[in-house]
């Protein structure tokens, strides 16, 4: 019981970032914009934070392919402005997913939250041009 609560807790709070973040997108003004994107270009640039980020896997394979996918759309199509909080959720998701799947008893049901988290995301993510 507290496994599923876990599992449910975790697609909740997937859910809600989501959903402050597309929030934010559509208030940010273009002064805001400019500055904004001089901070997320400064804490984004370095290519060793997108690379140990990529490199660090599930295990299962839904999860594994929907952050992959997730983290490609966010790195080509969203604004630098608002990049930093698409990263944020991915690193939440990815270490919360990586708590669950190390739990026999919630790692069976990992997968079906992955393919739930993902089909919000892409309901979300086609403002920005993104499919997968």
């Amino acid at each position: 019981m507290l496994s599923k609560l876990s599992l449910i807790l975790c697609v909740v709070f997937a859910t809600v970032l989501i959903g402050c973040s597309t929030t934010e997108t559509n208030t940010n003004g273009s002064a805001t914009t400019s500055n904004s994107n001089k901070a997320a270009t400064t804490s984004m640039t370095p290519a060793s934070t997108t690379a140990s980020t990529a490199g660090e896997k599930i295990g299962v394979p839904e999860c594994d392919e929907f952050l992959a996918a997730y983290e490609t759309c966010v790195s080509s199509k969203v604004p630098e402005a608002v990049r930093a909080q698409y990263k944020t959720s991915i690193e939440q998701w990815r270490t919360s997913w990586q708590k669950l799947a190390a739990n026999p008893a919630t790692k069976g049901t990992l997968a079906a939250a992955c393919k739930q988290s993902a089909e919000q995301a892409r309901a979300s993510m086609k403002s920005f041009g993104c499919t997968f």
